[in-house]
């Protein structure tokens, strides 16, 4: 039987002191998931600010080994990238299949400079596969302007008003050309943008409906609730029930899918299965 942490509640009181007395703080969720929309964008800026995440993070210590540290970030990481490029539209298949190819390339990595320079060229590849799904979707200078504030300030009061100063035109002008190029009017397209952003925010955090609610700038969980459920058709908490089942699912059919390819495997090296004895 493994290990296990006894009294959790008081070792992770202490790791907390100890951080505090390192000075050391955990990025903020808004600071963390930055990387990821901005990835999710397409947006070149994404490596460098991934590549700062991690460069921070490394100080956190989940291992005295350097290297293995270094590689329990990477494999955290990616693992929030792969889930953030489908909900941008990457294929599934495309997006898991990526995932394991670099998980399986930085296990056979032996250095701390090997693992961030393989973490590169991994977020590299998943922002140019999300640029490249943009390409279709070419917005005059004044929306994409509007489209970056809108990401920056999700957890603010966003009005018309907000960007039409921003982007220098007028409120009805900017309101035409808007809906005119996404389709959406702006007041529906920022609630689009808080609702996807609170369902990674359910799927990959700790934060309650009631904290999320908080922290998009809905003016009540009430609120929060009802919008969240006009847009998915369910509640936050369903929402989370369904995707907690279909994480299940998916862990299982990942280990069935290792599992054959490791039969297949042995059946091409091996000419005759070894016995009981183990003899052949």
């Amino acid at each position: 039987m493994g290990k296990i942490i006894r009294n959790p509640d008081k070792q992770v009181a202490y790791l907390a002191y100890i951080n505090r007395e390192n000075d050391f703080q955990h990025h903020g969720y808004a600071e963390e998931m930055r990387q990821y929309q901005l990835m999710q964008s397409g947006d070149p800026e994404a490596v460098e600010e991934s590549q700062r995440m991690m460069r921070r993070d490394i100080s956190v210590g989940l291992s005295d080994d350097p290297v293995r540290n270094v590689k329990y970030l990477f494999i955290a990481n990616i693992t929030i990238t792969t889930r953030f490029a489908i909900e941008g539209g990457l294929d599934c298949e495309t997006a898991y299949n990526t995932s394991d190819l670099y998980i399986r390339k930085m296990d056979l990595c032996q250095s701390v400079d090997e693992v961030m320079a393989l973490h590169r060229e991994m977020y590299s590849y998943f922002t140019d596969r999300m640029a490249n799904l943009k390409k279709d979707n070419i917005y005059s200078r004044p929306v994409i302007q509007c489209i970056n504030y809108i990401e920056t300030h999700l957890h603010l009061p966003i009005r018309i008003q907000n960007l039409a100063d921003y982007v220098s035109l007028n409120p009805t002008y900017l309101a035409t050309v808007f809906k005119r190029e996404t389709g959406l009017t702006i007041a529906s397209y920022i609630m689009h943008r808080r609702i996807d952003t609170a369902c990674n925010m359910l799927r990959y955090s700790e934060y309650s409906a009631s904290q999320i609610s908080e922290i998009l700038a809905f003016s009540s969980q009430s609120y929060f609730i009802r919008c969240f459920k006009q847009i998915k058709r369910m509640t936050p908490y369903e929402y989370v029930q369904r995707h907690s089942e279909e994480n299940i699912r998916a862990a299982r059919k990942k280990d069935l899918n290792r599992s054959e390819d490791s039969v297949y495997a042995w059946s091409e090296s091996e000419t005759t299965p070894p016995s009981p004895s183990g003899t052949k």
